[in-house]
Order: C-alpha cells, then sequence, then structure tokens
C-alpha cells in the first residue's frame, strides 16, 4: 500500500508540473504577444537600402504605438481591425516600416519625405518638396565592398528638414536611374518614402506611395547589429562580427 501511495503521490507531482509549466509558458506567449503588438517589435535589416542609416545585420526595435494600430500591426496582418485606430501623423523624416499594397507579407522599412499634399521630386540626385530643394551638404566619400568584391565609392550627403530631423544619404552614381523622377503628388491618406541608399533601394519611386493603414511602426533603436548579417545562433563569429560601437544606437 505504501509503494501504491507513493505512485499516486508521483503521478499526482506530475500532473501538478506539467499544468504549471504550461500555464507558465501559454502566459509567457501571451505577453510576448501583447508586447509584440501593441509596443514594440524586433525587426532584422537584410539588406543594403537604408545604408548608411541602418547596415546589413542590425536588429532594431520598432515602436508599434506611435502611428497607432491597424490590422497590420498584428502577426500575419491579421484582418482584425478594418482601419487604423489611435492615429498619429508620422513626421517628415521618420524611419518607418510598412507593408505594401502589393505584398502584404512583406515588411519594408524606409525614410519618410512626403506627407499628404506634398509634391516629391528627385532632380539631378537632389530631393525636392514642394518645389524646395531641401538642405543637402556633402559629407565625404564612403568605400564598400561589394559581395563580389569589388570596391565602389560612395558620395555621402546629409540631408535636414525643417522640423529638425537631419540623417546622411548614399549616392552611388551622379545620374542613377531614380535620380531623376516626375513631380508626384501625394494623395491624403498617403505617404512617399525613399531609402537612404538613394541608387539601390526599391521605394515609392517605384511602388508608389504607402497607404496610412499599411504603416506598423517607427524604428527607434538598434538593439544588436552583426557584421554582414550573422545570425545571433553564430556565437562563434560574435567576437568578431559584433558590431559594438551600433550597439543601443538611437535611430535618427
Amino acid at each position: 500500500m505504501k509503494v501504491n501511495k507513493k505512485l499516486e503521490k508521483e503521478e499526482f507531482l506530475s500532473k501538478e508540473w506539467f499544468v504549471s509549466n504550461a500555464k507558465t509558458i501559454f502566459y509567457a506567449i501571451v505577453i510576448a504577444l501583447i508586447i509584440r503588438t501593441f509596443l514594440f517589435q524586433p525587426f532584422f535589416i537584410p539588406s543594403s537600402s537604408m545604408e548608411p542609416t541602418l547596415l546589413v545585420g542590425d536588429r532594431i526595435f520598432v515602436s508599434k504605438y506611435t502611428y497607432g494600430f491597424s490590422m497590420h500591426s498584428f502577426p500575419f496582418s491579421i484582418p482584425i481591425l478594418s482601419k487604423r485606430v489611435f492615429f498619429h501623423e508620422p513626421q517628415r523624416g521618420d524611419v518607418v516600416v510598412f507593408k505594401t499594397p502589393d505584398e502584404k507579407k512583406i515588411d519594408y522599412i524606409k525614410r519618410l519625405v512626403g506627407t499628404p499634399g506634398d509634391s516629391v521630386q528627385m532632380v539631378n540626385g537632389k530631393l525636392l518638396i514642394n518645389d524646395q530643394e531641401i538642405k543637402n551638404k556633402k559629407m565625404r566619400i564612403d568605400e564598400k565592398i561589394l559581395k563580389n568584391g569589388r570596391k565602389i565609392e560612395l558620395n555621402v550627403f546629409q540631408e535636414s528638414f525643417e522640423n529638425g530631423n537631419t540623417y546622411e544619404t548614399y549616392s552611388y552614381y551622379n545620374d542613377g536611374p531614380a535620380d531623376n523622377t516626375e513631380r508626384h503628388i501625394v494623395p491624403e491618406g498617403y505617404y512617399y518614402m525613399l531609402g537612404d541608399n538613394r541608387d539601390n533601394s526599391k521605394d515609392s519611386r517605384f511602388i508608389g506611395p504607402i497607404p496610412r493603414d499599411h504603416l506598423v511602426g517607427k524604428a527607434q533603436i538598434i538593439f544588436f547589429s552583426t557584421e554582414n548579417g550573422s545570425t545571433i545562433f553564430e556565437f562563434w563569429k560574435w567576437p568578431f562580427g559584433i558590431q559594438y560601437k551600433r550597439l543601443l544606437k538611437f535611430i535618427n
């Protein structure tokens, strides 16, 4: 009888342990989903379209509450909301994560340069907003090594908006295919996005303006960064791959 009671006790403890841990895991998942949906979501930068502001291998936190919430705030863009709620107007110069109308499953990250009613145009590589050239100052020349080993030189410019947002851009060519565009009027409820790497970015010059409801959030901080995008699980590369100067760096 003693043995049977012992087995019954062990069986009871085993079930209790399982239920307790299952609850802990469930609550952890719920809390993580709430944080991811309504507060902050991590993103990985896989391309060079936002260089020099964001580099391949940067991991960033994006605030989901800054512009309010829409269906694209939820995982897999679940259509819980039919329109954006608690909306706050984005500012010119914000670095924004969004989804395009044609590729709702893919997250893009660009800089917002045009707000509703603005005219936006590129002329000889210079950005014009409402027919006024944005303050543009050449800062330096950077050298970049491409994946094929070829070295190229990039002109680095500093652009400044009247609201105080200042950032740097790259230019590969003096007369690239996107350096001269038509004059676009941003429709109501839409925003015009450009990559900081002006000659290597799929942005509103090619995909058009982005609807308000497709905004996901504002890029705020680089919390981790590895050279050329080595994964967080490749810990043996960390001593050589971690970009220490980029850790906990706020995004302008």
